[in-house]
């Protein structure tokens, strides 16, 4: 459901970068025998010569279109170049895409709060670069405005009588120009300048819109491609509205689109201005009236979320008609293959980017015999996620097993009864979310026990700790203890608060001598294999056995090696 969001009554300066037929030029950088080529990136499914995924615009000159598959789209261009996607576990491998969006995405960062949206588009607040750049060098004060900024498209600019860049210049130099669109002004020269850096680092082009909020320069950077931008002055927001069709704004190409259009007669944006927000309210809901509202007049409050890296990971594969899964078994094997792929990109994450994920959830699709309409409930289940690809593997199952239970209406998932074919899969994904960054610092888990304030301190520094703060000591075992293995814990607290020489206070000392045991036996090392690398150091060191120093008495001889035999 669509939520309003105020805007706020502070200018603010977005930009919405959009790849140009991203994974084509990810393709044509491999192969740059296939630059200036019409070419199409295609599935690795071979039917029809694959359905095409990316089109360059060299081919979209011949008719091709995304919607086609490589053999239709062989008979519109004979001379197209079809580049099969990466294969790895007989599925797309985007690696090589996500990597490539991850080098654009870090030089658009340089110069303001950078939010990923996929793999290859950004948004950008620009704000602050703007106010800076208008106080400091606005764009009247430049000697020369680059080339590239002149070429901008400034919606509601007359070109009418004069040359497109002289228009262009006379409008982000004017002196009686609002403060809103001087700083759109200071906004385009400096996306000008990312994506000519964007260009000579990486070879790729990339298409800007840039406006007052997200929804504005999300449908400006569509408008002119490829590699151009397109300005939305404050002037120009109703009039572009006016003429976008309803189904070309996010969140209305579905069915509140399609009850806007049938129910209202509603066929553009602007067409929504003929009601009013309390109709719009009882016909659509509080919330979604409001925000039918709020789009028709250009309003949009949704902050730029600064994140460099995805918020979550998914791996999935489709079975089309006769593909579809119509076993637990088969649907095992291909979750064990996505977890393992999901598993990879966890830990190299984790490993990279220090974040841990926190949830795991498996979407399907799938339908019974004879019910067109049951492929629409196949249930979603989640669970936490631990680490480790046979873990993921393991709840990843008991997820499926749990919503077939539900889909079919049963008590247990029988896997018996599997072969009468009454159900069948025709999608699986398994993805894992809430990926929080993990602490900078590695807390020792012995302050837990200690009582303490669980503070988190450097790796070395917790190593330092460790070994200064406690000491896994043997225990001494009486001859009537039962308990093999057993160690004791003593803790020893090192000057915080406590005497004038930093020592410990008495409450301490007696805190100290508190005691804690455990039976090594009955820890299950899987457990362990989930803490933290640095945790589980730590742990395992408790557990490791010390060696007792061979101390020798004065005076003793072998014989002492050896107990008396006793006399029957």
């Amino acid at each position: 459901m669509p939520i309003p969001r105020p805007e706020s009554q502070d200018a603010h300066v977005i930009a919405h970068v959009d790849m140009d037929c991203f994974y084509v030029q990810v393709e044509q950088r491999k192969h740059p025998e296939l630059r200036g080529l019409p070419t199409a990136v295609v599935q690795y499914n071979s039917w029809k010569g694959g359905g095409l995924i990316a089109v360059s615009y060299e081919a979209r000159k011949f008719g091709v279109k995304r919607s086609m598959r490589g053999d239709e789209a062989k008979r519109v261009c004979p001379e197209i170049q079809l580049v099969q996607v990466p294969v790895a576990r007989d599925k797309a491998d985007l690696n090589i895409y996500r990597n490539a969006g991850s080098e654009v995405v870090s030089i658009l960062a340089r110069k303001g709060r950078c939010e990923r949206a996929s793999i290859d588009e950004v948004y950008l607040d620009l704000t602050d670069a703007a106010e800076t750049m208008l106080s400091e060098n606005p764009p009247v004060a430049l000697e020369a405005i680059p080339e590239e900024v002149l070429k901008s498209h400034i919606l509601g600019l007359s070109k009418n009588g004069g040359s497109g860049e002289v228009d262009v210049k006379q409008w982000l130099c004017r002196s009686d120009a609002d403060h809103r669109d001087k700083l759109l002004a200071c906004g385009a020269i400096i996306v000008a300048e990312l994506r000519m850096e964007v260009l000579k680092e990486t070879t790729f082009t990339c298409s800007a819109g840039v406006a007052h909020n997200k929804m504005l320069a999300k449908l400006a950077s569509a408008m002119y491609k490829p590699g151009q931008q397109t300005i939305v002055p404050f002037s120009s927001v109703k009039d572009l509205l006016a003429s976008l069709p309803v189904k070309k704004m996010k969140q209305l190409g579905g069915k509140l689109g399609s009850s806007l259009q049938n129910d209202l007669g509603v066929n553009t944006v602007g067409d929504l201005l003929h009601f009013s927000l309390d109709k719009l309210q009882e016909l659509y809901g509080v919330n979604t009236g409001s925000w039918l509202w709020n789009i028709a007049r250009g309003i949009s409050g949704e902050e730029v979320v600064g994140r460099l890296l995805p918020k979550s990971h998914g791996c999935g594969k489709t079975f089309p008609g006769p593909k579809a899964l119509k076993t637990v078994a088969s649907v095992e094997n291909w979750l064990n293959e996505l977890c393992e792929e999901l598993s990879e990109r966890l830990q190299l994450d984790l490993d990279q980017n220090k974040r841990v994920a926190q949830t795991l959830t498996l979407h399907a699709r799938a339908y019974k015999v004879n019910d067109s309409e049951s492929h629409k409930n196949f249930p979603s289940k989640s669970c936490p996620l631990r680490y480790g690809t046979a873990k993921i593997q393991e709840d990843a199952l008991k997820l499926f097993e749990a919503a077939l239970r539900e889909f079919l209406g049963l008590c247990r998932a029988d896997r018996q009864g599997d072969e009468g074919n009454t159900w069948g899969v025709t999608s699986l994904s398994v993805s894992a979310s809430k990926i929080l960054a993990t602490p900078t610092g590695t807390c020792s888990i012995l302050k837990f026990f200690q009582g303490g304030n669980p503070s988190c301190s450097s790796s070395k520094q917790a190593s330092e700790e460790f070994n200064q703060v406690a000491m896994p000591l043997p225990t001494q075992r009486s001859e009537s203890s039962s308990e093999p293995n057993q160690i004791e814990h003593v803790a020893s607290f090192h000057g915080d608060a406590g005497s004038e020489n930093g020592g410990p206070h008495p409450d301490q000392i007696a805190q100290v001598r508190e005691r804690w045991e455990f039976n090594i036996e009955d820890i299950d090392p899987s457990v362990v294999d989930e803490l933290p690398l640095e945790i589980q150091r730590e742990v395992r060191g408790w557990l490791r056995p010390l060696k007792r120093p061979a101390i020798v008495k004065q005076g003793s001889s072998i014989d002492h090696y050896f107990a008396p035999v006793k006399k029957a």
